[in-house]
């Protein structure tokens, strides 16, 4: 009941006003029964934007933690985030991953529309990267079709290291379903799963105009990251020996 309260008298009203974002392809969202809706991810606030623009609940996994946090503070969140459509993450199948997977099948079976991103984690450069194949396990279990879809502008409204960026006007593309029917008690072959996964993702680019790199996003952030570290051991070596230089004896 909150969540409709939120959807379209309070904060989806708010959002349409203040943005104004656009939609394409809000057709190919079932009226009914489930299916994945497989997203790119380039901000916290796509989450947002994408369910406002369809009719249909969109449910998302979330860290237990946001549900957890005691106090009047962690009433308040968990409220809201079980009001804006997030479940917890169900980790008593022993990791984060199995978790979200378990509680996505559930909502699916229920017949709800699951939103997933399949890069895992935001994009910290606007392109967008390799998918994880739990999207397609998800989609192979349930039987259900995948909705590529793709957010636009949300990384200028809200980059990541950024609570607000600058004002732009977010739209949302859906994709055509994509039917895996003919890959099913195929669940298991990870060949077929990166294979789904692939095919997924490159709906996805197409849809976005983003550039791919076929490389998971935590790994190119690691890289930077590595990167960025050697660069700044190579700029205190140089800034040594200049000093040596000087002091030095003759």
């Amino acid at each position: 009941m909150f969540y409709w309260f939120l959807k379209f008298l309070a904060l989806g009203p708010l959002i349409k006003l203040i943005f104004r974002p656009w939609a394409e392809g809000t057709e190919n969202v079932p009226k009914e029964g489930p299916a994945i809706l497989a997203s790119n991810h380039l901000s916290y606030s796509d989450w947002l934007f994408m369910p406002v623009v369809i009719p249909r609940r969109v449910t998302f996994v979330a860290k237990a933690e946001y549900f957890e946090t005691p106090g009047i503070k962690g009433w308040f969140q968990k409220t809201f985030f079980s009001g804006a459509g997030q479940v917890p993450i169900d980790r008593s199948s022993g990791s984060a991953a199995a978790g979200a997977i378990s509680a996505q099948l559930k909502l699916l079976k229920q017949g709800e529309i699951c939103g997933i991103y399949p890069e895992g984690t935001r994009s910290h450069d606007g392109k967008l990267y390799r998918g994880r194949t739990g999207v397609a396990r998800i989609a192979l279990e349930a039987g259900v079709p995948v909705i590529p879809v793709a957010v636009i502008n949300s990384d200028i409204i809200a980059p990541p290291g950024k609570v607000f960026g600058s004002m732009a006007r977010p739209g949302v593309r859906f994709g055509k379903p994509l039917d895996f029917s003919r890959y099913e008690g195929l669940q298991d072959d990870r060949y077929i799963l990166r294979a789904i996964t692939d095919e997924i993702m490159y709906e996805i680019m197409r849809l976005s105009g983003q550039e791919y790199v076929d490389l998971y996003a935590q790994d190119a952030k690691k890289r930077e990251r590595d990167a960025e570290r050697e660069a700044a051991k190579v700029v205190a070596r140089a800034e040594a020996d200049e000093v040596w230089e000087e002091i030095k004896p003759d």
